[in-house]
């Protein structure tokens, strides 16, 4: 574990502004949890086979014959203070960032101690597609704000409790048929986790795992819509990705889209964040049936990729804005524009589930925001948008090209002191 001094703090603190600035901007709200949990929830949610839960937990008695661990990441805990608080009851999409440190009993090595810190963001209550892209292009602002040069989007679908059995049972006969050339973590794994192997960093099996099946190859029909919904919506927001059909991730939890970042400057453990689906989880702890997803970024190792970079303060939001619209016509344009919108500094959110305009504005009044843009077939076919001031009801329609040199002349027509 590492100590970090005053001349290290303050790039730690630019750091965690930028994190905070950029989920802020997106709707996120920040959540705590402890730094220990129940060693139970850690395995019914990462997995009993993993190399977390098997050798890299701190793990220490507890109260009666229970267990408890430091936690190893945070989105286990997230899930857990969810469904304690109720919070799948009152939300329709509940959206947590954190900032904090993570423990793993593992071989230190560069930008990665056994104390460690993440900036995460978890994502609760849809499975829409858009949610992975918000959540990357999320993680896009904070590591291009922060200064990170160079930096790779590699995208995969792991399937579903669907269509997972199938791929299993052929990698676990495919690694049966190489049994011999595998390390002693595969092959002790084979039967019982053969998805493991695809995570294995020994580079023999990297070799025999890269010449079997690929999990892509098994998806069912909704988890290869799913996939191509992504690769759609990132091509919209002009979010580069490659597509690789062997990363897995090494949390049982994730299901359908996983992702990963990796940076320059690393070596050969350079990446930087990931993340991805667990749609099953919430259910697996006793919640209700409701997808979700998340990432985390390895502070200490974005920072080592900056290497002394100078980190740019974070500013404040330049407002808030909810995004509504009628019918699914014009989804697409709305979510590039709410990209824009964010990454031009506008704190700003839009509903994913097609729920009616009433609903939308209940929402919207809910949040509290400054202004809802309202972008129905009426203003899709004269390519408008509708501003309606949330404070005095007053409502203006520009033109859809407009829409942020206009909320730009809002903001310098502010008088003193307002909002």
């Amino acid at each position: 574990m590492g100590d970090i001094f005053p001349e290290e703090s303050r790039r730690w603190r630019l750091l965690e502004g930028r994190a905070v600035s950029a989920a802020v901007r997106f709707g996120y709200g920040e959540i705590r949890t402890p730094l220990v949990e129940p060693t139970a929830l850690f395995v019914r949610s990462i997995g009993e086979d993993t190399d977390i839960v098997e050798k890299e937990m701190f793990t220490f008695p507890g109260s009666g014959k229970k267990y408890l661990s430091l936690r190893p990441e945070g989105t286990a805990g997230v899930v857990r203070a969810c469904l304690e608080q109720g919070v799948f009851a009152r939300d329709t999409l509940a959206r947590y960032f954190y900032l904090g440190p993570m423990f793993r009993r593992e071989r230190p090595q560069a930008g990665r101690r056994r104390q460690f810190h993440q900036f995460g963001a978890e994502a609760l209550g849809s499975r829409h597609p858009a949610l992975d892209v918000e959540l990357i292009d999320l993680l896009r602002i904070f590591l291009d704000e922060s200064g990170l040069p160079g930096w790779s989007l590699a995208v995969n679908s792991v399937g579903c409790p669907e269509c997972r059995p199938a791929y299993r049972e052929r990698l676990a006969a495919y690694l049966a048929g190489v049994e011999e050339k595998l390390c002693d973590n595969c092959r002790r794994r084979r039967s019982a986790n053969p998805l493991r192997a695809l995570d294995c960093k020994n580079p023999a099996c990297r070799k025999l795992v890269k010449a079997g099946p690929k999990p892509l190859d098994f998806l069912c029909p909704d988890c290869a819509s799913h996939l191509a919904e992504v690769q759609d919506l990132l091509t919209g927001l002009e979010i580069a990705f490659s597509l690789d059909p062997l990363m897995v991730r090494g949390l049982d939890y994730y299901t359908s889209l996983v992702f990963e970042v990796t940076g320059p400057g690393l070596g050969s453990q350079d990446a930087v964040a990931g993340g991805g689906r667990y749609d099953t989880l919430i259910g697996e702890l006793g919640g209700p049936d409701l997808g979700a997803a998340g990432f985390s970024v390895g502070l200490e190792r974005l920072l080592l990729g900056l290497a002394e970079k100078e980190i740019p303060p974070a500013p404040d939001p330049l407002g808030s804005l909810y995004l509504a619209g009628i019918g699914p016509e014009g989804f697409s344009a709305q979510f590039i524009l709410l990209s824009r919108l964010r990454r031009r500094g506008f704190a700003a959110v839009m509903d994913y589930a097609g729920r009616s305009l009433k609903a939308q504005m209940r929402e919207a009044n809910k949040l509290q925001v400054e202004r809802v843009l309202i972008r129905g077939p009426e203003e899709l076919s004269s390519r408008t948008v509708r501003f309606k001031d949330m404070e005095s009801g007053k409502e203006t329609t520009v033109p859809d090209n407009e829409v942020i040199s206009s909320l730009l002349r809002c903001l310098t027509s502010r008088p003193e002191g307002g909002q």
